[in-house]
């Protein structure tokens, strides 16, 4: 039965590729439309080499880089078409499609790029690194004690913007020869500067409870979704108190690799229609929208798995519970917050409601989170981030013009002609040219 397998897979390749070919088709008619990119005008670039399944990694960014703009002009140099037509449709910073690398180059050689940003480690950020004489920043897409977090790809970038001082504990424990202070700069989280979204209800006396639960992994040391493990049972207690609100936000991917995962999301978006239509009055949310700010913002307790998502929360110094992953091969780093978080077990999973009041009023708890937030996010007082992130391109910025100075000194001395050998001097009697 292989000729089905791979008949299979050849009508697979070919809807891709008519996919990518429509995709294309909206992007060029988008950008025909709209004006040109003035010449010289970019001074910041953020590379995203990714399609329309990875644009969590670039939204999150879309309101700190828009204030960044106001001083430093930001384009996304978008690679693939999926991505750049996602990234056209929304509030996204201005769009270059720059598919190949001559593309990239035509552009590039068109501007002013000081500073690329990078929001993940996609293999085609290598094609950016080519181009030397501006400064490679890797940024990330959220903060986590995931084995992503410590890549010794932190190496191939000039500086890395890190959250504070957890993330360059965390760097220092992993990576060798890795000059952390110098090659690293914290900024905090400027995305918590600005939550997006509002409110799809009306706030009233329930308590607020986020579920966000991460997709299921692809391999054993990533197992950390729970949407199987807790998720059903945890969403039915909550839903059966008539005092609780559930906002539910998986991960978009869940369920692409285990079918069961997938259906277990299912019923729990089920679940919550089900108990809208029961008592209207709840409003119960599944949500599955671009907007990632106003769920932790409005949530009196989260519910997370082990995940960026423990983190956007710990910056919103708000109560949580992680729930513990029950394979045993998951990675759990237990050196940062996840040594001393609120653990939910699987078992704990129906007793959530519980659980969720005792967060909530243990001034222990309370305590331990404070101390977490100040460790991974430093200052997070409004605008606090934000400051420090323009800081940060303000300083890369005033760097790059003394090397550029450097390099411009360097060209001039190699574009000098030769000096011309001296004429011979015979004003001295007895020599002459000849001698």
């Amino acid at each position: 039965m292989g000729w089905v397998s791979d008949a299979q897979k050849a009508i697979a390749l070919v809807r891709r590729a008519m996919a990518s070919r429509r995709a294309v088709q909206s992007v060029r008619h988008t950008l025909d439309v709209l004006p040109p990119h003035p010449l010289h005008h970019y001074r910041v670039a953020v590379y995203f080499a990714d399609g329309a399944v990875n644009m969590y990694q670039m939204r999150q960014w879309y309101k700190p880089l828009a204030e960044l703009s106001k001083t430093w002009p930001v384009v996304v140099l978008s690679r693939v078409a999926t991505g750049a037509r996602a990234l056209l449709a929304e509030d996204a910073p201005p769009v270059a499609f720059v598919p190949t690398v001559r593309d990239v180059e035509a552009f590039i050689a068109d501007q002013d790029i000081r500073v690329v940003l990078y929001v993940n480690q996609n293999t085609r950020n290598f094609q950016m690194f080519r181009y030397g004489r501006r400064w490679h920043v890797f940024i990330n897409h959220g903060e986590s004690d995931k084995m992503y977090m410590t890549t010794n790809q932190y190496k191939a970038y000039d500086y890395a913007f890190v959250a504070g001082q957890a993330a360059r504990e965390r760097l220092g424990r992993v990576l060798w020869e890795y000059d952390i202070d110098r090659r690293t700069i914290e900024i905090g989280r400027p995305q918590a500067d600005h939550y997006s979204g509002a409110l799809p209800y009306t706030p009233d006396e329930r308590t607020v409870v986020l579920y966000a639960p991460t997709w299921e992994g692809d391999r054993p040391s990533a197992h950390y979704g729970s949407i199987l493990s807790h998720g059903e049972a945890l969403v039915r207690a909550l839903l059966a108190t008539g005092t609780h609100r559930v906002i539910y936000r998986p991960h978009p991917r869940s369920g692409v690799v285990n079918r069961e995962y997938g259906a277990a999301n299912q019923r729990i978006i089920a679940a919550l229609a089900t108990s809208n239509s029961a008592d209207p009055a709840a409003h119960h949310v599944f949500d599955d929208g671009p907007e990632l700010g106003w769920q932790l913002a409005a949530a009196d307790v989260a519910v997370v798995d082990i995940s960026a998502m423990v983190y956007d929360r710990l910056a919103a110094g708000k109560p949580l519970l992680v729930t513990r992953p029950i394979d045993p091969e998951a990675a759990v780093d237990t050196y940062g917050y996840l040594q001393a978080c609120e653990w939910l077990d699987a078992a704990s999973a129906p007793a959530v409601v519980g659980e969720v009041t005792r967060v909530l009023g243990d001034e222990a708890a309370t305590a331990r989170l404070t101390h977490w937030v100040t460790h991974y996010f430093g200052d997070t007082s409004p605008g606090a981030a934000t400051a420090k992130f323009h800081a940060a391109i303000e300083r890369l910025m005033g760097e790059w013009d003394v090397w550029h100075d450097r390099a411009l000194d360097h060209d001039e001395q190699e574009n000098d002609p030769e000096p011309e050998e001296a004429e011979f001097d015979d004003s001295e009697p007895g020599l002459s040219p000849g001698r």
